[in-house]
């Protein structure tokens, strides 16, 4: 095997146990917090079909998909995102979905595009929808699942900026040309959060309007109110709990996607920066779009590794151990081998992460793999141990060591898990 072979490949990654811990520890929240919802979890094959994929995305994208014959001579593709193959979830099975579907997917995804920083060509996807209801409701639960969201990861506050599709493309309609349609205004304009107003302007300019026209769009955004249905929507966040400060209306919130038709919203956190960290909204004809079967949705997905990233710069992730609560350490005696896989049986009965040396070393070895691994807690089983009953119990934190019974270490242990 040559060195070449030991490396991953471009656009993936390797999680080390540690990383692995803090990224499930992320997922296990957010879990929870859409489970609290009334979500339930939806899981897709990585291998779809190639033509249920292909044509969906448009032609761009197309190329990012990646596609091969299987031995079986059919065409397949991997997974590229989560909608389309909700897509023909919706269809094959509309008879057994309830009427109104609330389901959340947290899956990785595979995209053969170009490797560079924040960028992967595995990456998760982290997705939460309701599917058949156009109600107001419906869009107002899933801004307080992200307040909910963030708030169980520990943020302080959170900033959802939200605005009407309908809203700003009946507002632009006025400034649209032959040369130049709303949907290519919209993209423009969902640059500038990351452009100056004057950048814009030459980008639409570029495109085909008049300066005149271009500066009249940018003033049109400012006069812009919320729609009734947003303040719909607003009203029933609010009686759900959502924080009056949470919501910002953003009238020159766009969303580059087409296929929005209603609200549309934006997921920032105020203490790190001003990227999103998220995002959704309405898009009642994209599943007919996609699959044939109508049915109107709202959802919103999060980025799962900027989320993560963000958590560890923060320090919300709490600190634990990769693996084990506890290590049984053991004398080279067989019987304290014995001795130490029976205390290792009623630790794991108990629930308790248990490790067991995989040899009789030395003992500080022995301490020397449980620092190494952050195992909170290490047991002794030495021929002292054999015959008081009373095992050495070491707290790897503080160096403390005292002399338990095994009922002693099993009370103190689920009384450290509570604390």
């Amino acid at each position: 095997m040559t060195k070449q072979n030991l490396q991953t490949l471009k656009g993936f990654r390797d999680f080390l146990p540690e990383e692995a811990r803090q990224r499930q520890y992320v997922s296990d929240q957010i879990k929870a917090v859409f489970e609290i919802y009334g979500f339930a979890s939806l899981q897709t094959p990585t291998l779809e079909y190639a033509s249920l994929l292909l044509g969906k995305y448009g032609e761009e994208a197309d190329k990012l998909v990646y596609t091969f014959e299987d031995r079986g001579g059919r065409q397949v593709g991997l997974r590229y995102d989560q909608t389309v193959p909700t897509a023909r979830i919706l269809s094959q099975y509309q008879n057994e979905l309830p009427k109104y579907f609330r389901r959340y997917q947290i899956q990785n995804v595979f995209r053969a595009d170009k490797p560079q920083k924040g960028r992967y060509r595995e990456f998760t996807q982290c997705d939460c929808d309701i599917f058949g209801s156009k109600d107001a409701l419906a869009d107002a639960e899933l801004l307080a699942v992200v307040e909910a969201v963030f708030k169980k990861l520990g943020f302080t506050s959170t900033r959802i900026e939200f605005n009407d599709r309908q809203l700003l493309m009946d507002n632009l309609q006025a400034f649209v040309t032959p040369e130049i349609d709303v949907f290519s205004i919209i993209q423009s304009i969902d640059k500038l959060d990351k452009q100056s107003p004057e950048e814009i302007i030459e980008e639409l300019t570029d495109k085909g309007l008049t300066r005149t026209a271009a500066e009249a769009v940018l003033g049109k955004l400012d006069k812009i109110e919320m729609s009734p249905i947003l303040q719909k929507i607003v009203q029933k966040s609010y009686a759900l709990g959502v924080a009056k400060e949470t919501l910002v209306f953003n009238p020159k919130l766009a969303r580059g996607l087409d296929y929005y038709t209603g609200l549309i919203f934006e997921v920032k956190i105020p203490e790190y920066g001003n990227s999103s960290v998220g995002g959704g909204g309405r898009y009642d004809n994209l599943i007919e779009d996609l699959s044939g079967y109508s049915m109107p949705a709202t959802g919103f997905a999060l980025g799962f590794d900027r989320v993560v990233e963000i958590c560890q710069a923060m320090n919300l992730i709490p600190e634990a151990s990769t693996s084990a609560t506890v290590q049984v350490s053991f004398f080279e005696d067989e019987a304290c081998q014995d001795k130490a896989l029976d205390l290792a049986r009623q630790l794991r009965q108990a629930e308790i992460k248990t490790e067991v040396s995989p040899k009789p070393d030395k003992l500080a070895k022995q301490f020397k793999v449980a620092e190494q691994k952050k195992i909170p807690f290490v047991i002794v089983v030495g021929t002292n141990e054999l015959k008081t009953g009373n095992f050495a119990f070491k707290n790897m934190a503080t160096g403390e060591q005292k002399f338990c019974s095994i009922e002693e270490i099993l009370e103190q242990l689920n009384s450290s898990d509570q604390d």
